[in-house]
């Protein structure tokens, strides 16, 4: 079964596992101008395409509009020395539909007419400084006169076969006047026989037997026919040609080909008109494509042409019928089926221009599913043929990791610019997709503690650039998320699922030098939000005491205690280590707000009632880092509400409970612990806030002037716009400023800011962290919001503000603009525009504009979920919202779920 996994829109430079080079970096050692010439070791990339699970048989679309210098098989981008804020794609493309079983699939590129400006795009890039915005394509006016073809890649399945697959590539001219287009349909077999002996791996093959038929063989896939479809609009039947997927290591290294027929002939023979290029006498390779030209698409107009990829055996003289009479009403069927799907997702009265955004963030996580492929072992030591690698690269990265061996599918943050797993993205991933795809979203949460992925320490790979990364422990808060989504959704809890991630998970992840329970080191998810770059030793030796770091260990470990309670429902064993966490998290909050031994050593500030980090320099002196940052809001996240009839199922846990606090009261009545934290009915709070430390965050949090953005939660106050912060240390400034769009600093590669934008993960779980404390304090208790407006709301009201201001990012405004377009005229008006929604990285806090890698559908994806709890408020009356629970009752509540330990019926 073919499915859209692997690199359908990768820049190949941006991989470890393609790289060999001795210094590591991976942008130069293999540029975009080597993947149409080179073969891929690692997975392959192509426009558009699918492959089957374990990437043996790939198919993508190539075209060539008769101007280019290059065919077009793939998109284009800047590495991350050329673009002034770090690699970014400059293409345009939009993954319009899709459904996790794959049966359909919609995928738009649009395809300049003119030639693609490539030496513009890096020029221009190049010239502009950090301070600059990204030069993008739409900059260069190609796209002014509407002269561009609208590219549609659409993909269905037979339901009687799922390996019968059918494509349609449908191509409209949007411009004003006839122009000529090559659609290039190519299909190839992955190389995994080059690197290693002759005759020691089998060579698939592929080979000419009819009119528009090829037959495909391959040791492990078996048999396949492929039928390029006749087209009646096209001046002739297409053309099939044939090569090898082998390097051209003659083009590359001035080395000898091992067979004349390469890698990147269909460029040669189409764009170069070089015949010798392709096998036209043999009729066979390990790539095909079927070459339709279009001498003129009409102004206005459109061609379509139709390929098929099945298991039947096919002659010439049933080949038509096959291809023409299903076609259309299996392509029927499926968009029929993929409408029904998702309209029963959609709230009833949710406008239609959010139905379109929750598709799309949907289509973007299914689409973003990727065959990844790395055995550490052997890119470390090298391929039995061809070079041995440099010695510099066995000290380069993952040193530590010799067990990973991956080959699964996995969901990408950015198939451009990410396209690898990053375990703390992973866990966000999850929560959208276990609404339309339960079974895949578990999946993913386990295979990232399986063997072939966790460290036998028990520590989770972070991502592929450095595997021993500290990235936030966010994996329990996913899998207790993903386990509460489908019982509430589809009435399936399943505990094996909760049961076996949980088990790997009791490793707890600790950078704690003084073991005093503050953890220090690692960049935690928050690359630059700081002073100092947190992922590289500090300045003189000092030690960083953090406060986002110390408050995700509290966050984790209140997560792995409600798991165990969950747990402790099928086996009361588990109460025993629900109560080691619980004493987890008792030491943690008291090292983060207890001030024995002098204010300084907490890192809670009661002067400025905020969390800050704090730094011990040599010698002891020990002082806060003042800066106002997600760094303070973190702490928010760690609370659970325990119910009395929950902990009634619990009797051993509970007398635990009960003589933790009373021992505590006794022992150290300054702790935090306060007695509003336990209700009169016998619920109690576990937080590392207490109310009125609550009420201090929350003023800053909800304040214009500081984190509330008119689109989200800024992740650096905007208090240090006109108050930055700064220290000098060695005769070296280290600054923090307030930066609402990109970032002015080149750490971290410079295509990293968390110094003033809009960043989903984070404001995400600000929203259910204020749900969960809503759960426990109820409607009585309200903040004033925003702060200085005299509007007091409760604490469901003031998340449901914050998810409305997130969700207008991408929204239309009264004036039918989107703020993530950041203003394009072109990208909010014009009708093949205007409907097309990108998810960016991160968000300029002023603006709403978009900004970092255009497709980061895996965490802003968390769109689909806030749609979905949002619902209908967008237009109902505040006045109204209070009452109104249907849309967070039909997302199960899902983002609060994680303090809401209240047992209900079904």
């Amino acid at each position: 079964m073919l499915k859209p996994c692997y690199r359908s829109v990768l820049e190949p430079a941006a991989t470890v596992r393609e790289d060999y080079s001795a210094d590591g970096d991976a942008w130069r050692f293999f540029p975009h101008d080597h993947a149409r010439s080179r073969t891929y070791r690692w997975g392959e990339d192509g426009l558009g395409g699918i492959s089957d699970n374990h990437q043996r048989l790939c198919f993508s679309v190539a075209l060539w509009n008769g101007k280019d210098r290059i065919l077009k098989e793939r998109l284009f981008g800047l590495t991350n020395h050329e673009g002034n804020h770090g690699e970014d794609v400059k293409e345009l493309y939009y993954y319009l539909e899709n459904v996790p079983t794959h049966s359909y699939m919609k995928f738009l590129y649009k395809y300049p007419q003119a030639e693609f400006p490539y030496e513009r795009l890096v020029d221009e890039n190049v010239r502009r400084s950090r301070n600059e915005p990204e030069f993008e394509l739409l900059d260069t006016g190609l796209f002014n006169e509407d002269k561009y073809f609208d590219v549609f890649i659409e993909y269905a399945k037979d339901d009687k076969d799922v390996d019968d697959i059918l494509v349609k590539i449908t191509a409209h001219n949007r411009g004003p006047v006839d122009a000529p287009l090559h659609i290039i349909p190519q299909f190839w077999f992955r190389n995994t026989w080059s690197w290693f002996p002759a005759g020691s791996v089998a060579v698939p093959s592929m080979k000419k037997t009819g009119l528009g038929l090829v037959e495909a063989a391959h040791e492990s896939l078996g048999h396949r026919s492929i039928h390029f479809g006749h087209n009646s609009k096209s001046t002739k039947d297409p053309e099939i040609i044939f090569t090898n997927n082998e390097s051209n290591v003659k083009k590359l290294f001035n080395d000898t080909n091992k067979s004349p027929y390469v890698k990147d002939a269909f460029h040669e023979y189409i764009v170069n008109k070089n015949k010798d290029a392709i096998n036209s006498r043999g009729h066979e390779g390990t790539k095909v494509a079927g070459v339709y030209y279009f001498e003129k698409v009409p102004a206005g107009g459109h061609v379509e042409v139709r390929v098929r990829l099945n298991r039947k055996k096919l002659s010439g003289e049933h080949t038509a019928n096959h291809m023409e009479k299903e076609f259309d009403h299996i392509f029927h069927d499926r968009i029929k089926e993929k409408n029904e799907f998702y309209r029963c997702l959609a709230l009833k009265g949710l406008p239609e221009d959010l139905v379109n955004v929750q598709c799309q963030a949907f289509a973007g996580m299914l689409w973003s599913k990727q065959w990844y492929h790395f055995d550490q072992r052997s890119w470390r030591k090298g391929d039995p043929v061809g070079p041995p690698p440099p010695p510099e690269r066995h000290n380069l990265r993952n040193k530590e990791w010799k067990h990973v061996y991956i080959e699964d599918i996995l969901s990408m943050p950015d198939k451009w610019e990410y396209p690898f797993f990053a375990a703390w993205d992973s866990a966000f991933h999850t929560i959208p997709l276990a609404i339309i795809d339960p079974g895949f979203a578990k999946k993913q949460l386990d295979l990232l503690t399986r063997e072939w992925y966790m460290h036998p320490s028990g520590q989770i790979p972070a991502y592929e650039w450095n595997f021993s990364d500290v990235n936030p422990p966010v994996h329990a808060w996913a899998t207790l998320q993903v386990f509460k989504t489908e019982d509430r959704l589809y009435g399936r809890p399943d505990f094996l699922f909760l049961e076996r991630v949980f088990q790997k998970l009791l490793w707890v992840n600790r950078k704690d030098t003084e073991g005093n329970n503050v953890f220090e080191g690692g960049f935690l998810g928050l690359d630059n939000i700081g002073l100092f770059n947190r992922s590289e030793p500090l300045p003189n030796g000092a030690i960083l005491r953090q406060s986002d770091g110390t408050a995700w260990m509290a966050f984790f470990s209140l997560c792995m205690l409600h798991i165990a309670l969950e747990l402790a429902k099928k086996n009361p064993a588990y109460e025993d280590i629900a109560s080691k966490f619980l004493e987890h998290f008792f030491f943690i909050s008291d090292a983060m707000t207890y001030q024995s031994g002098g204010q300084e050593k907490s890192l809670w500030d009661s002067e400025d009632n905020f969390f800050y980090d704090s730094i011990t320099w040599p010698g002891g002196k020990t002082e806060r880092l003042k800066t106002r940052s997600l760094v303070g809001l973190v702490p928010l996240y760690s609370n659970l509400s325990l119910d009395p009839e929950y902990l009634d199922l619990f009797p051993g846990f509970t007398r635990r409970l009960k003589w933790l606090l009373d021992y505590r009261e006794r022992t150290r009545p300054e702790q935090v612990f306060k007695r509003e934290d336990i209700k009169e009915n016998g619920s109690y709070l576990l937080a590392l806030v207490d109310k009125n430390m609550l009420i201090d965050v929350l003023k800053r949090l909800l304040d214009e002037d500081e984190f509330l953005s008119p689109f989200g939660v800024r992740s650096l106050s905007k208090y240090h716009k006109d108050h930055p912060l700064s220290m000098w240390v060695n005769n070296q400034e280290f600054r923090v400023d307030y930066l609402p769009a990109e970032s002015d600093s080149g750490m971290f590669g410079g295509n990293s800011n968390w110094r003033g934008p809009i960043w989903f993960p984070t404001s995400y779980l600000i929203i259910g962290a204020l749900k969960r404390f809503h759960y426990f304090f109820g409607d009585d208790f309200k903040v004033e919001c925003p702060t200085g407006s005299g509007q007091m709301k409760n604490l469901e009201e003031v998340a449901w503000e914050i998810e409305i201001r997130l969700i207008k990012l991408v929204q239309r405004d009264s004036d039918g603009r989107r703020p993530a377009n950041g203003g394009d005229t072109k990208a909010d008006k014009d009708p093949h525009f205007k409907d097309l929604v990108q998810f960016y990285e991160y968000f300029d806090a002023e603006t709403g504009k978009g900004l970092g890698a255009s497709h980061q559908t895996g965490w802003t994806g968390l769109l689909a979920m806030l749609v979905l709890q949002v619902g209908d408020k967008c237009k109902v009356p505040k006045k109204h919202m209070a009452s109104s629970q249907t849309s967070s009752q039909a997302a199960g509540a899902t983002n609060g779920s994680n303090g809401s330990t209240k047992t209900r019926k079904k």
